[in-house]
């Protein structure tokens, strides 16, 4: 009898502990365990992160991260820590959340617009992924890189259209100028590519003179007539005489370091420079800066016209006075000459 007790005893011992183990595992897994009230939250999982920094994230945002960390223990997540980032959604439970955090990497829209370098590129894409910027400089001028897919550091900048993609916050720098290599292909579509044909001029012309096009202009209405005055040049042989291929040239000497050019002069054009459009024919030998995807289908779709010349308009600044001749182009470049001379801009 007294056996029999003893036994019946440990059998309810063995009830209770299994019962609260049950609880104990269900409540882990399954009770809601976040602690924000925003419908989700984020966490970045750096490259090489183990368990301890991806807990310090996850502690403001749990209320029990005891029971995280003993489930987290269990499904050998701590031990398998993945880069990336990831969400966390207000009422996951524990289960749900690891389940998240260790498949789930969620991509980011990384956004850039006209930078004027891979310098610049490459600082811009810093602040939005993991990777730092002079990682990502080097990835896109690696000579590997560009020898294989037929660039050069002068047209390197072409591959990366203005524009919004999708890439996962703990993409590489190889991985990221990949990315937007295909993203470039994707871009010359049969129909730009096409029209590319059709106006004589390879994928990279259009993008070199479309750098040219941006500089001259923002206004997208006007970029096609600017355009057309370029392909006017280049179809009879007349030199380009682009100023901001100047300005482009000038930047690169010493004497013009952190300084802002805002009138072009005789002495720029004497600038020896491959750049130097009004002393070499044809379009210089790459991108001048990054182009509006406006500007590059300005070049695509050009107007047609019999324009050789162009002035900045002082009656509708961002605007150009178009001419067919040297004589009217002077006058109208000499009205322009007088609006900056009296706006004290003298250089």
């Amino acid at each position: 009898m007294y056996i029999r007790k003893i036994l019946l005893a440990i059998v309810f011992i063995g009830l209770g502990v299994a019962a609260y183990f049950a609880y104990f595992v269900y409540s882990a897994m399954f009770t809601p365990n976040t602690a924000f009230n925003n419908e989700q939250a984020y966490i970045l999982i750096p490259t090489g992160a183990d368990y301890n920094e991806v807990r310090e994230q996850l502690e403001p945002l749990l209320i029990d991260i005891d029971k995280f960390d003993a489930l987290a223990e269990r499904k050998k997540y701590t031990a398998n820590v993945k880069p990336g980032r990831y969400i966390i959604k207000k009422d996951m439970n524990n289960n749900d959340i690891i389940n998240s955090i260790r498949s789930n990497n969620v991509p980011v829209r990384v956004a850039f617009n006209n930078q004027a370098s891979l310098e610049k590129l490459a600082g811009r894409i810093s602040n939005q992924i993991e990777v730092d910027s002079a990682s990502l400089y080097n990835a896109m001028v690696n000579p590997e890189f560009l020898s294989e897919k037929g660039l050069s550091e002068a047209t390197a900048l072409q591959i990366y259209v203005p524009n919004s993609y999708e890439v996962f916050w703990n993409t590489s720098a190889e991985g990221f100028v990949n990315k937007m290599h295909k993203e470039y292909e994707r871009f010359w579509n049969n129909s730009r590519t096409k029209k590319a044909e059709g106006i004589g001029l390879s994928k990279d012309e259009v993008m070199t003179l479309a750098s040219i096009v941006h500089e001259e202009s923002k206004k997208r209405d006007e970029q096609p007539r600017i355009a057309g005055v370029y392909m006017n040049r280049l179809r009879i042989g007349m030199a380009l005489q682009a100023d901001p291929t100047l300005k482009f040239a000038a930047y690169k000497l010493p004497k013009y370091k952190n300084t802002i050019i805002k009138r072009v002069l005789n002495v720029h054009k004497e600038i020896e420079s491959p750049y130097n459009t009004y002393k070499n024919a044809g379009l210089p030998p790459g991108l001048i800066t990054m182009p509006d995807i406006s500007a590059i289908d300005a070049v695509l779709n050009y107007e047609k016209h019999k324009y050789l010349y162009f002035a900045a308009d002082a009656k509708r600044l961002g605007y150009h006075k178009f001419a067919k001749t040297l004589a009217q182009h002077n006058i109208n470049a000499r009205a322009y000459q007088r609006y900056l001379s009296a706006q004290g801009i003298n250089r």
